[in-house]
């Protein structure tokens, strides 16, 4: 049985007054009447043959059908919206989903994603910060940038850098500490993984001390440095994450002892074909470490 095609300005209208719970302030947004709206909304429940509102005396309420047809609508709305904008112009726009550890979006990527963009217009990039702990496959990720040891099971990782954690802390905090055994005296703030501090004092000569896993625990290591920010305490965290912070003295590294425990790593499934914007990722962010490695380098 081939089923009627549905009008699409009917259904605009039940979307608009789905989400306004008013014909009124539908038709004020859809530019058109009230009466227009509610003659639109009247013709796709006809169609239909169900209810979609109860007209009450003051707005609407959204009936059950209502209720189960306007995800599918918006959805619909979204999706078209956004096959439009990436064909604009006659430009085919790729999407690529990343997912990226908080420090390594704010402190490493964002500073050069204009340049991506301007070499790879036809990408059109989706961001989204975890804190390390993301699934891939559910979240539709083409690629996440992780922090570790690059064994994540059933995925390809290509190693981009090293991240060494040294303490960071304010200015005023700083000055109160000579010696890494200064520390002891003062509140930590830790990530989820319990080993960074002793791994640390262990690094500077220090004997561990009962204070090192005690204190508030972070499960970012950006809402961590915003504590460290604001005098909370004194954050373990790779330096090269904050260069602005270190650059104008609102964060001080009091000590030139670092340890790594790790590096950041691209990572995408095995199971998930490279596309063209994939590829065109791939090769710019491995292009931009290179770069970065070499004018440390050359800095030296």
């Amino acid at each position: 049985m081939v089923r009627p095609f549905l009008p699409l300005n009917g259904l605009r209208a039940f979307e608009a007054s789905a989400r306004h719970l008013s014909f009124t302030r539908a038709a004020i947004e859809l530019c058109v009447t009230q009466a227009a709206v509610s003659q639109q909304v009247k013709s796709l429940e006809t169609r239909l043959g169900v209810q979609l509102f109860q007209r009450l005396p003051r707005g609407l309420q959204i009936t059950a059908e209502g209720e189960a047809l306007l995800p599918v609508v918006t959805g619909s709305f979204d999706q078209l919206a956004d096959t439009l904008e990436r064909i604009e112009g006659g430009h085919v726009r790729e999407l690529l989903f990343l997912g990226a550890v908080g420090t390594f979006a704010v402190g490493w990527l964002l500073p050069r994603l204009p340049d991506f963009q301007r070499q790879f217009p036809f990408v059109d990039l989706r961001l989204s910060t975890n804190n390390n702990r993301v699934d891939m496959a559910a979240e539709g990720l083409d690629f996440a940038v992780r922090f570790g040891n690059g064994s994540w099971h059933g995925t390809e990782a290509i190693e981009l850098f090293e991240a060494p954690l040294s303490p960071l802390c304010i200015p005023e905090l700083a000055g109160l500490l000579r010696e890494p055994a200064d520390l002891v005296h003062q509140p930590l703030l830790r990530s989820y993984r319990k080993d960074e501090w002793s791994s640390w004092f262990a690094a500077a000569g220090v004997a561990s001390s009962p204070q090192s896993s005690k204190g508030i625990v972070f499960d970012s290591s950006l809402a961590m440095m915003e504590a460290a920010l604001q005098g909370v305490g004194v954050a373990v965290a790779p330096p090269s994450m904050f260069p602005r912070h270190l650059s104008s003295g609102a964060i001080e590294q009091p000590f030139p002892i670092t340890i790594s425990l790790g590096s950041y790593w691209l990572t995408r499934l095995q199971s998930r074909s490279p596309t063209p914007a994939m590829l065109a990722f791939s090769e710019w962010i491995t292009s931009k470490v290179w770069e970065t490695e070499l004018a440390v380098v050359q800095t030296k």
